[in-house]
């Protein structure tokens, strides 16, 4: 009967590792579960039968086989684009973790609970369990095999895991993770429907105003040019001239605006300046609250289930440093780190940077205090989703009123510009029938 290497957690949540007799490794499984044990990977190892010296080059052969065979299919699992998709979409991973948890938690082994999640996937998602099943198989920890998929697995959900196999809690630290990523995405959905209306608003006030520009500046162009109208006032040179630009030369204004874009991507890359566009974000007049109150519930609410699921603080603060998405916010949690890892409190350090509210300072101070850090960022999570709420209703509150005065002085400027003209020739037409209106007078008095 063959050997199986396993690597399992006991009853305590101790991680261990051996091996054990058995004729398959679902049978390994099933003995190291009625054995008590959570098992976390399975592999196969040697025969326990003698071997014969002239059978061992064939034994040679035999363990060899497989992996060859494996490697004989490998361009459609390891070149993404002839294997089609194989990432795993942030909701879907959220639906995912949730099933897991709920499997393990039901007594399923992992990898048979991989598998079931597997069959229920299609595309990149079933593709990228299927291989994260095939890791545990031959050896690998759950956390080691998801570290291989990092387009699907971010680092805050490896080192979870990683932490949730230490401590024997995975069950838990997935239940924790899938309830973080459903107030991620909770959080990021508010801001996206608070942004859907304004963005509507904005695309129609453009297209009007193209339309304008495009169709109804040049006909009254024809009109001014048709009678022979002399010098027209500046405001409807100007508008001609944007609006000729805009008919004739349109190219230019989608390249510059794709040169925009271009730009920003190209800034956002480089650290400096990556560094003074967050910077100006957080203190842009209506997104800013928003955005920096955003960027404050991310971090506590992510440095606290970090240090809920048991990973250490140090590594916790460097995941969310680099998970945070700003760089000034970024640049104030790597300095609180340095200083961490030197011996100094957190909350000092924090209040010394000057990125974070005073509330989120001193409510981290009084967790440090007290020993229960983790339910304080919980609670400044809470805290600042609930003002993310607040802001969000008074930016969308004032954006339309604002659009809609925008949109106001851009028409009332056009309208002038093209009446200005049709007001002198009504006024030059009239000075002139009455002028001849008198001569006729003066005639007939003779």
């Amino acid at each position: 009967m063959p050997n199986f290497h396993y690597s399992a957690l006991d009853a305590t949540g101790k991680a261990i590792s051996g091996t054990i007799e058995a004729s398959s490794s679902q049978d390994a499984i099933g003995k190291l579960k009625a054995m008590g044990y959570f098992v976390t990977g399975v592999s196969a190892g040697k025969s326990t039968a003698p071997a014969k010296s002239s059978a061992a080059p064939a034994a040679k052969q035999a363990t060899k086989a497989p992996p060859k065979k494996k490697t004989g299919g490998g361009l459609s699992i390891n070149i993404p684009f002839l294997g089609g998709g194989t990432k795993i979409k942030q909701k879907e991973l959220t639906i995912i973790t949730r099933q897991l948890a709920t499997l393990i938690g039901s007594g399923l082994p992992l990898l048979r609970a991989l598998k079931v999640l597997e069959q229920q996937r299609k595309g990149g998602a079933a593709k990228v369990l299927n291989r994260v099943a095939s890791e545990i198989e031959q050896g690998a920890l759950f956390s080691e095999a998801l570290a291989k998929f990092p387009s699907s697995f971010p680092r805050i959900y490896v080192a979870m895991v990683k932490a949730g196999e230490a401590g024997g809690a995975l069950e838990s630290v997935l239940s924790r993770l899938a309830e973080f990523m459903e107030k991620e995405a909770k959080l990021r959905g508010k801001i996206k429907s608070a942004m859907a209306y304004p963005s509507v608003v904005i695309v129609v006030m453009i297209g009007i105003l193209t339309f304008i520009m495009v169709k109804i500046v040049p006909t009254f162009t024809k009109i001014f040019e048709d009678m022979e109208v002399g010098d027209l006032p500046a405001a409807t040179k100007l508008l001609i001239k944007i609006s000729k630009l805009m008919a004739e030369r349109s190219y230019l204004i989608v390249g510059f605006v794709f040169a925009l874009a271009i730009l920003y991507k190209i800034a956002t890359k480089i650290k400096f300046t990556r560094y003074l566009i967050d910077k100006v974000k957080l203190r842009m007049f209506l997104f800013g609250p928003v955005i920096s109150k955003t960027i404050i519930a991310r971090f506590a609410r992510t440095f606290a289930t970090l240090i809920t699921s048991g990973v250490p603080i140090l590594q916790s603060l460097q995941i969310v440093r680099d998970t945070v998405g700003n760089e000034v916010i970024s640049n104030a949690i790597n300095e609180i780190r340095n200083r961490v890892r030197e011996g100094e409190g957190i909350s000092g350090v924090m209040l010394r940077t000057g990125a974070f509210p005073p509330m989120v300072t001193n409510m981290i101070a009084v967790g440090e205090e007290t020993g229960a850090m983790d339910s304080m960022l919980e609670k400044v999570a809470d805290a600042y989703e609930a003002e993310v709420d607040a802001a969000v209703a008074a930016m969308t509150s004032m954006i339309e009123p604002i659009l809609i005065v925008c949109l106001g002085v851009v028409v009332g400027f056009i309208v002038i510009s093209l009446f200005m003209p049709l007001i002198k020739i009504a006024l030059s037409l009239s000075g002139g029938s009455g002028g001849g209106g008198g001569g006729g007078e003066g005639g007939g008095g003779e």
